[in-house]
C-alpha cells in the first residue's frame, strides 16, 4: 500500500491519526488517556476514585471495554431539561476526609464518580461542589450537531418543544420514528469550565425501558427502577465520551455507520465501537482521582 494511501476506507468515518502511538504506560499519565488509564490502579492521593458500579448505556461492539455512563435527567415546570447531580457531603474513610457526591436514584447508588474517566475528573463541573445550574444546553454548531440543531445557538437550553416531532423523526440514516437525538452539554458554563458533552435523546422506548414492557420485559428490575427514576417524558441523556480513547461518538449521526450495524445505535466512528441506548447495563470501573482537594 502507497505510504500516503489512506488505510481506513472512507465509508468508516474512521478518522486518520498521526503515525505512532504511545504505549499504554504513557497514556496511564494523560488526562485524555483511554482504556488503559482508565483502568489505572487509583491513587490514594487524589479525591474520590476507586472502583464504581454505575450504569451504562452498553457497549455492543469495537474495543471499548464497557458503556457510557447514563446522566439522569428531568423535566422542568418550564419545560427545559435539567440533569440531576447529586449533592455534595463530606465523609470519614479511615481517619481520612473526603468529599462525596452520590444518592439513592431508584435503588441504585449515582454518584459523581460515575463520570470520573478520560480526563472528565479534572473538569470543573464533576468536582462534587461545583456551581453549576445542571441545564442541558445545546452544543455549538458545528460540530457536532444534527441539522436540525443548525437553527439553535449554542448554549441554548434545550427545551421538550424540541422534540415534538420525535415519534416521526429520521435523518436518512436507519429507521425513523425510534427517537430524535441531540449533541449537548452538561455543568460546563463558567469561563474556566471544560465542556461536558452529553448526548440526548428522546425515544418512545424510554418510557418501555422504565415500566418494562414489550422487548424490555426481561429488564431487571433494579435497572428498570433507575431507568424510570433518571428518565422522563421519554427524554435520556448520557455522557458522549466514548471509554475506548475519549472520542466523541453520535447517535445516527454518520452514514458510514450502516456499515457496522449500527445505524440505528451510537456508533464512535475513530475505531468502530458502538453502543446500544437501549440496552441499559450495570457495570464497574475504577474510577480516577480528581485533582487533590
Amino acid at each position: 500500500m502507497p505510504l500516503d494511501e489512506d488505510k481506513y476506507p472512507g465509508e468508516t468515518g474512521r478518522r486518520r491519526f498521526v503515525k505512532g502511538v504511545v504505549g499504554s504506560a504513557a497514556l496511564a499519565s494523560v488526562g485524555t488517556g483511554g482504556a488503559a488509564a482508565v483502568n489505572t490502579v487509583t491513587s490514594a492521593a487524589g479525591g474520590g476514585g476507586g472502583p464504581t458500579q454505575y450504569i451504562a448505556i452498553e457497549n455492543t461492539d469495537g474495543p471499548a471495554p464497557r458503556g457510557m455512563p447514563i446522566v439522569p435527567l428531568e423535566v422542568t415546570d418550564a419545560g427545559e431539561l435539567r440533569g440531576l447531580f447529586p449533592e455534595a457531603s463530606t465523609e470519614t474513610v479511615g481517619g481520612v476526609e473526603r468529599t462525596v457526591a452520590e444518592m439513592d436514584l431508584g435503588g441504585t447508588t449515582y454518584s459523581s464518580q460515575w463520570f470520573q474517566y478520560c480526563g472528565l475528573e479534572q473538569y470543573q463541573g464533576v468536582q462534587p461542589e461545583a456551581d453549576a445550574d445542571n441545564m442541558i444546553r445545546a452544543s455549538a454548531s458545528p460540530p457536532p450537531a444534527y441539522e436540525w440543531q443548525q437553527d439553535v445557538e449554542g448554549d441554548t437550553v434545550l427545551t421538550v418543544d424540541m422534540f415534538e416531532d420525535y415519534e416521526t423523526w429520521g435523518n436518512g440514516i436507519g429507521k425513523e420514528g425510534i427517537g430524535k437525538p441531540a449533541s449537548a452539554t452538561w455543568r460546563s458554563q463558567g469561563e474556566d469550565a471544560k465542556t461536558i458533552p452529553v448526548q440526548v435523546l428522546r425515544s418512545p422506548k424510554v418510557s418501555q425501558m422504565a415500566n418494562g414492557e414489550g422487548e424490555f420485559s426481561d429488564l431487571p428490575s433494579s435497572i428498570q427502577n433507575f431507568i424510570g427514576a433518571a428518565t422522563e417524558q421519554d427524554f435520556m441523556a448520557w455522557i458522549n465520551k466514548c471509554t475506548h480513547f475519549c472520542c466523541v461518538p453520535g447517535y445516527k449521526q454518520l452514514e458510514g455507520s450502516a456499515n457496522f450495524n449500527a445505524a440505528d445505535e451510537v456508533y464512535c466512528q475513530c475505531h468502530q465501537s458502538v453502543y446500544d441506548p437501549f440496552s441499559p447495563t450495570q457495570v464497574q470501573f475504577v474510577a480516577r482521582p480528581r485533582p487533590d482537594e
